[in-house]
């Protein structure tokens, strides 16, 4: 049929015309513009989609989200389509090898691409501003959500601020419960963790509220780094099926994690965050290296290791909040701080401290070294484990030290402190957590313990000798 357009409104009310007809015609073949033709549902309702109705089924992906007040609700709100194919199943194991070689950029990209608005990042305040820095570097839509637990520093808090200014984002802020807190505080004070261990704590302010947030999605982006931890984190994948949190699917499998930044060096992070001049936390510059909330968190000394600013009066295999329990390598045995477990604390790492200079005592030994009244020489000694990566970090030291001393007329021993021999260590020696360094005077029963982190030979040498 031929259409004859003489003028505007001729073309107009033929236009009209045509289409009335189209609409109005009960052939299942007549073509359907402006509208999707569907198999009439059961319960009678129109099969005739709007457009504009039927893009509002669709989630869009490149949307900023709005704000909400937890992860959740956002992902509640969000509309999938009635019918939807179910995807093959990623193997993620073959996908972290694929990735292993790939830059931090690489994987962000990755990622985001995959899970869309399903996928968030967690954001704790310190060098995880380098993941937010990658995903807006990759020109796609991302979110960020960050766990307050009432008791972060008031650096941390600036740094959320500015954050959100730069990137022109909204951080999802997750909160824990306050019956919980409430009860915590009542029953046992504000700083029951000094005692007892951070766990229940950190249980209640951060991994419950964890666990809320990662209910509203498919996968989380995470700041772990294989250098972070030696003990711990190790062995963290690029990209794994989180074994330990459930996503929005609910069940084992239903959580993705993806940490960017597994095999990249602390150093290289800073490196990016200086070229970039991206904000970063104001602690950083007073010290801090690992932030976590303020009771629980100091600065390092030069030579330490970063975790140790965090629940430093624990031993170091303990240096985990639960975030990332799925990531710690652990078994019946001892856990050790290389991640290496030992049977009952039975060695089998490679001694340290192994020197002429330095005599390695039984307990026996360091029975009679304590119960001695009248020592004929002081003893400075090391309480440790070869397994701990602070005590290796202090092995040049300790040796340098016991070098300088050699025929001074002062000893230099080290006891195994672990295992079968810890309670005793603890209850008899002082013991708090690996390395202990203790010096037995000439005329003095009791032990004297050194006090300070500063492990250099300089530091170790002026105690002994204001004391011997």
């Amino acid at each position: 049929m031929a259409l004859a357009v003489t003028s505007s409104s001729s073309s107009t009310a033929a236009s009209t015309s045509f289409f009335s007809r189209i609409a109005s015609s009960s052939d299942p073949k007549a073509p359907q513009i402006g509208s999707f033709k569907v198999p009439e549902r059961p319960n009678g309702s129109s099969g005739v989609v709007n457009l504009t109705q039927r893009r509002s089924l669709v989630m869009r992906v490149n949307a900023e989200p709005q704000r909400r007040d937890s992860i959740v609700p956002l992902a509640a709100t969000i509309a999938t389509p009635e019918v939807s194919e179910k995807q093959d199943e990623e193997d993620y194991e073959q996908l972290a090898r694929d990735l292993e070689n790939a830059s931090p950029l690489e994987i962000m990209d990755k990622a985001l691409e995959k899970f869309g608005n399903d996928i968030a990042i967690a954001f704790s305040g310190a060098e995880d501003v380098a993941l937010i820095e990658y995903a807006h570097l990759t020109g796609r839509p991302f979110r960020v959500f960050s766990l307050d637990t009432g008791r972060l520093n008031p650096e941390t808090y600036r740094l959320f601020d500015d954050v959100e200014k730069r990137y022109g984002i909204h951080i999802e802020y997750m909160f824990p419960d306050a019956v919980e807190v409430q009860a915590l505080v009542r029953t046992k004070g504000l700083f029951s963790f000094y005692e007892d261990g951070h766990q229940e704590c950190c249980r209640v302010r951060k991994v419950r509220p964890l666990r809320r947030a990662l209910k509203g999605l498919k996968a989380w982006i995470t700041g772990q780094r294989k250098d972070q931890s030696p003990g711990t984190r190790s062995e963290i994948p690029v990209v794994q099926v989180d074994p330990v949190f459930e996503g929005m699917d609910g069940g084992i499998g239903s959580l993705v994690k993806w940490n960017p930044v597994a095999n990249v060096k602390g150093n290289d992070i800073w490196t990016f965050l200086r070229t970039m001049n991206v904000p970063v936390n104001a602690l950083h510059s007073q010290g801090y290296v690992s932030i976590g909330c303020e009771p629980c968190t100091r600065p390092v000394l030069p030579g330490q290791h970063e975790r140790e600013g965090r629940w430093w009066w624990e031993d170091a295999k303990a240096k985990e909040c639960g975030l990332h329990k799925g990531n710690i390598k652990q078994d019946a045995a001892q856990l050790n701080g290389n991640g290496v477990a030992h049977e009952n604390g039975t060695a089998t790492d490679a001694d340290i401290f192994d020197t002429q200079n330095v005599v390695s005592l039984s307990r026996s030994g360091i029975e009679n070294l304590a119960k001695s009244e009248e020592r004929k020489e002081p003893w400075v000694v090391v309480l440790y484990a070869p397994w701990c990566q602070f005590c290796q970090a202090m092995e040049q030291s300790y040796v340098e030290l016991a070098d300088k001393l050699a025929g001074s007329g002062v000893k230099v021993g080290k006891f195994r402190a672990d295992g079968e021999q810890k309670e005793y260590a603890k209850s008899e020696l002082q013991l708090g957590s690996f390395p202990t360094i203790l010096l037995f005077p000439k005329h003095s029963s009791r032990p004297i313990k050194y006090p300070s982190e500063k492990r250099d030979v300089d530091s170790l040498m002026a105690f002994v000798n204001a004391l011997r």
